[in-house]
């Protein structure tokens, strides 16, 4: 069984990817990388298998093109911690017969009992339902995603050219999102702010105060116009 501990922050989600596709090799053809990765971390320990998936140049690359960009969180600032269970992807597949839930942060696959691959979709749902419990009754930030083939091969086989089109276009719309996804100019704009206070601040004593109290008159102003536009809204109702 391939089970990984996970190591760095914000990897939780790639990793439970790789939790279920390298334990699948005997149905999926997961190439010669992945593959002789799996090989190569064999008979290492979980902390010491994530070490090494985190420093995988082809991991790393693969997942930084899917990663959100922000100018504030690195990969390499800090070590994962069980505070990162908050929002968090789990891995739950069928191995060799039994249940696993695979979370990198925890020491060890969690065994659930027996389940073939027929039967996950059944079997896994009561442990989903136990781990939702877990959390507050109006907690609803919660994602499921299921890992399955690719539906344009199926769509291919099948001959059905209206499937087929229908998720070629999804994955348009997908390299569309993603691209807007990696554009983050927060960066910039904190650098803009920087500039313009520096310059505020150089112009002459008061300058910096008396910019700020201009701010400060024009947002009431506007507060003010909203509320009499508001007000005579409500009087057009009465």
């Amino acid at each position: 069984m391939f089970f990984a501990a996970q190591t760095i922050q914000n990897a939780c989600g790639t990793q439970a990817l790789l939790s279920v596709l390298l334990n699948k090799e005997d149905e999926v053809d997961i190439g010669p990388q992945l593959k002789e990765f799996k090989e190569f971390t064999g008979a290492f320990p979980a902390d010491l298998r994530g070490d090494v998936l985190s420093n995988s140049e082809l991991i790393r690359d693969v997942h930084n093109s899917f990663a959100r960009s922000s100018p504030f969180i690195s990969e390499d600032q800090r070590s994962a911690t069980a505070d990162d269970d908050v929002y968090h992807f789990v891995a739950y597949t069928s191995i060799h017969n039994t249940l696993y839930e695979l979370d990198g942060l925890q020491p060890a696959p969690i065994s659930h009992g027996a389940c073939s691959a027929a039967e996950l979709p059944d079997k896994v749902i009561p442990v989903l339902q136990r781990r939702i419990a877990r959390y507050p009754a109006h907690e609803i930030r919660f994602n499921l995603l299921a890992m399955v083939g690719d539906l344009r091969v199926r769509a291919r086989e099948a001959g059905d050219m209206e499937a087929l089109l229908a998720e070629e276009r999804k994955r348009t719309g997908w390299q569309w999102e993603n691209a807007l996804r990696r554009h983050n100019f927060v960066g910039f704009v904190g650098e803009l702010l920087r500039g313009v206070v520096k310059a505020k601040i150089a112009a002459g004593e008061g300058e910096y105060e008396r910019w700020v109290g201009e701010a400060k008159e024009r947002t009431r102003r506007r507060a003010e116009e909203r509320r009499k536009k508001g007000g005579a809204a409500e009087d057009t109702d009465a």
